[in-house]
């Protein structure tokens, strides 16, 4: 795993700091935020990728030497708690380790699960 000391500005920026193996798993799930939620936005915040969907936090997420650190917050993490007993977790973060397939669907599951959760927290607010 190639990483420069370098902060990255942007998302594409710091994706290109890895190797091409890590990049692709980073790219994956860059396409999964975009796609299930496409007008997301797109920001680096604590040093990683960072989406945000009505002002709100969706997802951030982190390469490491030995995972992928995906962090939806507490609400994803809780509601998908099953799932993710197989991994390594904190309160609102998980890793998905390299050396294992990279679990997709449920990146997929969480982000749809948190935008939900999102607008329906909009909506309680704003009625």
């Amino acid at each position: 795993m190639k990483k420069t000391n370098k902060k990255a500005e942007n998302v594409a920026e710091y994706i290109s700091q890895y190797s091409e193996i890590i990049q692709q798993y980073l790219l994956n799930i860059r396409s999964i935020v975009l796609m299930a939620v496409p007008d997301a936005k797109e920001s680096i915040a604590y040093s990683m990728p960072a989406y945000t969907y009505r002002g709100k936090p969706l997802l951030y997420f982190a390469a490491f030497k030995t995972h992928i650190g995906l962090y939806a917050t507490p609400s994803a993490h809780e509601y998908f708690a099953e799932e993710l007993s197989l991994y390594k977790q904190g309160k609102g973060s998980v890793q998905f380790p390299l050396n294992k397939p990279m679990p997709y669907d449920l990146i997929q599951k969480m982000v749809e699960y948190k935008k939900e959760w999102i607008v329906q927290s909009f909506n309680t607010n704003h009625q």
